[in-house]
């Protein structure tokens, strides 16, 4: 996202210039001195550039997809800003390099007197490079593009919200609950719940969950995904169940041994969540003891997964009817309201929203926080409802997740970084709030606000995410603030596809080829550094 690229650019910009005072007093030679002159009016000129480009990317970002001149436009204003960050990085190392006696000081500042002519010399031409865009821009009549929607603020659109009203599930939560209160006979052993992704499954389960797992003995609540390892997921569920293990050195044998000991003689419950094949279970099952009272629930897209429960322990989740996807959308779209119903003057464009999510939550969810925190007037609802349709026009992809991608491109840049950066995490990973606050922050997508503290203002952007439904709560603490969260399968997915897109980060799997080149940042996930020594990036 360039808007985002430039924005924490100039942040970075503005750090350097805030040294030169400093810089200029603790150089000894007059040569240098000149050099960094000359570097600083450049890294000025730029900032001043970069910043008046940066309202204008703002607009452009929403219409680059469905305008070539416009993406084309936006990628060069990227790539030009990834090259004034590399020059600023440079600067900022050498500038800092201060080992070495007073010999080795001098030598290195004789050498970076060329470094600071270099620099200088490479910021300029980025610079005429910026400025012919910018010409371009113009001379194309690019500057009609703009938004003309706007946000309340974050202190107006959101309160301290709490997980979202259910909506839909009542009937098949009363059965899957029978089901597992039954004894041996009248209950399922074994439960499935499947559907296509997005429709509730994981919502449902872990509603239900919550509700009967006092009930038993032990319980576990694991997400399996598409890439699961095995003696991963057995330790998964060791710690679920809270079997004291030495990670690091048990061996699949024994991880299998202590769990059928620990759960001998016990009425246990286990979900997992997001199987995507049967030998899951083939391979679990041994784990388990025969003569125990155990309950298990499946969730799943696979229909070979759904048919480990017999026909009677099925649920088939389908999207929801026009009703209860109304009742969701009011629900989010409203929740500040004392009433939570939709004003007359709204209901027409209302439907219409509602219409292009399918019956999907999570797209009604999306949608129904993003108009949450718009002015509840005609003409800005039917700016995004615009937005919905000019996606539509250039893409042959589901509305639902259309309706993600907008509710994306809504947020704000500092928020749209910390959003796109959760996409270094693996898939399910629940992220623990004081270490996803710091990642932001050492990335440096935080700055203080008024008198917030970074951290302060972090947790307002994670608070932000969750009310908007791209980041699902997994864990509250006892005062109600967010522990652990995680980022749905199908958010993800969109969220890869826009990082990989703007070259803000790629992940990579040990079985797949990967170029990163110019990949800003890079996730390796099941593999390790070697699988990337062939690939196009210069450096690492």
């Amino acid at each position: 996202m360039a808007e985002g690229v430039v924005g924490s650019l100039i942040g970075k910009l503005g750090a350097a210039l805030a040294k030169e005072a400093a810089t200029y007093g603790a150089s000894l030679l007059c040569q240098e001195v000149s050099a960094l002159k000359r570097l600083f009016a450049q890294i000025r000129d730029v900032k001043d550039e970069l910043e008046s480009m940066e309202a204008f990317l703002h607009g452009a970002e929403r219409f680059k997809d469905i305008d070539e001149t416009t993406g084309n436009y936006v990628k060069k204003i990227r790539g030009l800003a990834f090259e004034i960050e590399d020059a600023v990085d440079e600067f900022t190392y050498k500038l800092e390099d201060k080992h070495g006696g007073f010999t080795g000081k001098m030598r290195k500042r004789i050498k970076h007197v060329k470094a600071w002519r270099r620099l200088a010399l490479r910021l300029q031409d980025i610079k005429q490079r910026l400025e012919n865009a910018d010409r371009r821009k113009v001379r194309y009549d690019l500057s009609v593009i703009g938004s003309s929607g706007h946000s309340k603020s974050p202190e107006q659109s959101f309160q301290f919200a709490r997980e979202e009203d259910l909506v839909g599930i009542e009937i098949n939560k009363e059965l899957l609950m029978q089901w597992l209160a039954g004894d041996s006979e009248q209950g399922c052993k074994i439960a499935t719940v499947w559907g296509m992704g997005g429709v509730g499954k994981t919502t449902l389960v872990s509603h239900v969950y919550k509700t009967v797992k006092l009930d038993f003995d032990v319980s576990g609540f694991v997400t399996v995904t598409n890439s699961y390892q095995f003696d991963d997921l057995l330790k998964k569920i060791s710690t679920e169940f809270e079997i004291p293990i030495d990670a690091d050195n048990i061996a699949v044998g024994s991880l299998v041994e202590s769990i059928h000991h620990h759960l001998q003689g016990k009425r246990y419950i286990l979900v997992l969540d997001d199987v995507w094949q049967p030998d899951v279970w083939f391979k679990l099952r041994n784990a388990f003891p025969t003569e125990s009272t155990g309950r298990f629930i499946f969730t799943t897209r696979m229909q070979e997964v759904a048919l480990l429960a017999t026909k009677k322990c099925t649920i088939e989740l389908a999207p929801l009817d026009a009703h209860c996807s109304w009742q969701l959308f009011c629900k989010e779209a409203f929740w500040n309201a004392d009433n939570k119903t939709c004003p007359e003057e709204l209901q027409d464009i209302a439907l219409m929203f509602v219409d292009k999510c399918a019956g999907l939550p999570i797209a009604i969810a999306c949608i129904g926080r993003l108009l949450s925190c718009k002015h509840p007037i005609y003409s800005e609802w039917e700016h995004v409802y615009k937005d919905l349709e000019l996606q539509l026009t250039n893409n042959v992809i589901l509305d639902a997740d259309i309706v993600l991608k907008v509710s994306l491109e809504d947020l704000q840049r500092n928020l749209k970084n910390c959003f796109l950066h959760c996409t270094i995490f693996p898939e399910s990973y629940a992220f623990n709030r004081k270490r996803l606050i710091r990642h932001w922050i050492a990335a440096g997508y935080i700055q203080e606000v008024g008198s917030k503290t970074v951290e302060e203002v972090a947790e307002g952007y994670l608070n932000e995410l969750v009310n908007r439904s791209l980041l699902q709560v997994v864990e509250r603490n006892l005062s109600g603030r967010v522990r652990r969260c995680r980022m749905h399968d199908i958010i993800r997915l969109l969220a890869l596809r826009k990082s990989k897109e703007e070259f803000f980060c790629q992940v990579h799997k040990g079985s797949e080829a990967c170029s990163i080149e110019n990949t800003r940042c890079l996730s390796i996930q099941n593999a390790s550094i070697q699988h990337l020594s062939g690939s196009s990036a210069p450096c690492l």
